[in-house]
């Protein structure tokens, strides 16, 4: 399909430390912007800083828990990217593999409890990632909404893009520190924070699909799409509030299968994988 006209619009400065919604995002980096990364011959990147959001369910490589394996083949996946010099942050969740608050709210737990339950789920998860990459020699910090100075630090949003500034990868755990708000909601909402240019959704599937394509076998897959499409038309490929905090914010979205290796790396480089959520309708 045709790309959108609003891609590779001039974005804010990342890290400039500026409050309010981002006024233009776009896939391309802006003309003049300088770019970390040495000239060493290495592909350049289309983004400086990136929001990349994991599922509690891909760490776990279909069964329950965390899967070493899966989590050392993420780890190489972000290392491919950081040593492009992206600046990368990651949500990661806790409900695919090891609890879901609604889920727990369903068999009579209250809904609160169990939404913090999940919250201590998505910190598990941080710390396993966490390990995996600094075994790859990759510099990380895990920041929390819920403080748990034993394990990693507070979420304070400058000390974060400071973080990124460095080359460290940053990774939010314990989703907004509130119930009832989904770490979709939490990823988009760090990354207006943090001003990242996209917003990667890694899934198992490989885009965004008009009807479950494990349902339905004459699912056809979408190559781009706008947000207000994505809502009217009830594509639950993240939720509702999460996609109208990237509308908001003009952070693009794309959509991709992570189990395929590279596939972060050729996200970054601009490649035209999965699907791309736009700004502007058509």
């Amino acid at each position: 399909m045709e790309r959108s006209q609003t891609e590779g619009q001039p974005s804010r400065p990342a890290g400039s430390g500026a409050a309010g919604p981002v006024q233009a995002r776009g896939e391309g980096r802006p003309e003049g912007r300088p770019d970390s990364r040495p000239d060493n011959g290495m592909p350049r990147p289309r983004y400086r800083r990136i929001m990349l959001k994991l599922s509690g369910e891909m760490l776990a490589g279909g069964g329950f828990g965390i899967d070493p394996d899966v989590v050392d083949s993420i780890a190489r996946q972000v290392r491919e990217v950081v040593d492009l010099g992206v600046q990368v942050a990651i949500v990661v969740g806790g409900g695919g593999n090891i609890w879901r608050g609604v889920q727990g709210s369903a068999k009579g737990i209250d809904r609160a409890t169990s939404d913090y339950m999940g919250m201590l789920a998505t910190v598990i998860n941080a710390l396993a990632l966490q390990d995996a990459l600094e075994k790859h020699g990759v510099d990380t910090r895990v920041q929390t909404a819920i403080e748990m100075k034993e394990v990693a630090e507070p979420y304070i949003r400058r000390r974060a893009i400071r973080h990124l500034e460095k080359g460290r990868v940053v990774i939010f755990a314990a989703g907004t520190g509130n119930p009832y708000f989904s770490t979709d909601t939490t990823a988009a909402l760090r990354a207006a924070e943090i001003e990242a240019e996209i917003f990667f959704k890694a899934t198992k599937e490989d885009g965004i699909y008009d009807a479950d394509p494990r349902l339905d076998p004459n699912a056809r897959k979408i190559d781009e799409i706008d947000y207000l499409e994505m809502l009217n038309r009830g594509l639950r490929v993240m939720d509702s509030t999460a996609t109208s905090l990237c509308m908001e914010n003009n952070i693009p979205i794309r959509v991709f299968d992570l189990s395929v290796p590279g596939n972060v790396r050729r996200a970054v480089l601009g490649e035209n994988i999965g699907t791309y959520v736009r700004g502007e309708p058509r």
